[in-house]
């Protein structure tokens, strides 16, 4: 089973142009890879990251961040 960055999540969260978030470590990049100004949006996802990392709590809870950054319905980041 993986640990820390490398856990996937439940279900990949799909990005435009066809991408997709597998693993923790994969919604740390796309993050790292926005405009500055637009990190600063992601914060709260940033800091849901590194509790399920730092914790190894339920990612669904760093999906939820993620998904609340990319503006998708919430209803598709609880979706199991």
């Amino acid at each position: 089973m993986a640990k820390g960055w490398k856990r996937p999540f439940d279900e990949p969260i799909a990005l435009p142009r066809g991408r997709q978030i597998v693993t923790l470590e994969d919604a740390a990049k796309y993050i790292q890879e926005l405009p500055k100004a637009e990190q600063q949006e992601w914060q709260a996802a940033v800091e849901a990251l590194l509790l399920v990392v730092d914790l190894n709590g339920p990612t669904m809870m760093a999906r939820i961040g993620v998904m609340k950054a990319l503006d998708l319905p919430a209803s598709e980041a609880t979706c199991l």
